[in-house]
């Protein structure tokens, strides 16, 4: 549980994933763009019915580029691989391998994280195993992925009271929609459409989203 004495709080964050296809090289272009844009926590690699060799050579592509930005670099669903490639930890769903089997793989030094849908049980289990941080989702409707989920803003509120381990808000995430997540807690924004569709660009979108967090880190502050 967090105790309010020793809670720090942080700045909320973005969490970026990256689309279900992608061509490495000219993804590493827009990654890039992406990062100039402002700050950004981590990218997910999150590749869709792809060999490992593919998900290597992207890591390959991609993760010199995120490191050069101070960004942690995650892989999905794969810890074995996370650890081949020498990625910073990866990202575990309900139906891949259970946090338990991920950091008993991957061990202390990387960062595991859960997906936990809007099941507040889901979380705490997340938590109490040691999870670095707890996914809620589907937020709002998004093209990326069929949610298997609905969940509310006040499941971030309520975790956001009660537990010091952070909950990254993911689903249809967009620059208009955010700042609601926002209000109700949410330490990281996982976008993926939100940025890579932004009409303006990648970088103008990270831009954008870090405005919106600025923007309510003052509103924050003053109250």
């Amino acid at each position: 549980m967090a105790d309010e004495q020793e809670f720090e709080r942080v700045r909320p964050q973005l969490y970026l994933i990256t689309p279900p296809k992608i061509d490495p090289a000219s993804f590493a272009v827009s990654l890039k763009e992406a990062l100039t844009g402002g700050q950004v926590a981590c990218l997910q690699l999150r590749l869709k019915d792809v060999s490992d060799d593919d998900i290597l050579a992207a890591a390959q592509a991609l993760m010199p580029i995120c490191h050069a930005y101070d960004v942690a670099f995650l892989i999905n669903d794969r810890p074995d691989l996370a650890l081949a490639c020498g990625a910073d930890g990866t990202h575990v769903g309900q139906e891949d391998a259970p946090y338990e089997e991920a950091r008993q793989f991957l061990g202390p030094g990387y960062i595991v994280g859960v997906t936990c849908h809007d099941s507040r049980h889901l979380a705490m289990e997340a938590a109490e195993a040691g999870a670095d941080y707890v996914a809620f989702g589907a937020f709002f409707p998004t093209k990326t992925k069929e949610p298997k989920t609905s969940a509310t803003p006040d499941l971030l509120q309520w975790w956001a009271e009660i537990m010091e381990v952070p909950c990254v808000a993911i689903g249809g995430v967009t620059v208009e929609n955010c700042t609601t997540l926002l209000e109700a807690g949410a330490d990281f924004l996982a976008v993926a459409g939100g940025v890579w569709d932004h009409p303006e660009g990648p970088k103008a979108a990270v831009a954008a989203f870090n405005d919106a967090i600025d923007a309510h880190e003052a509103r924050f502050s003053q109250n």
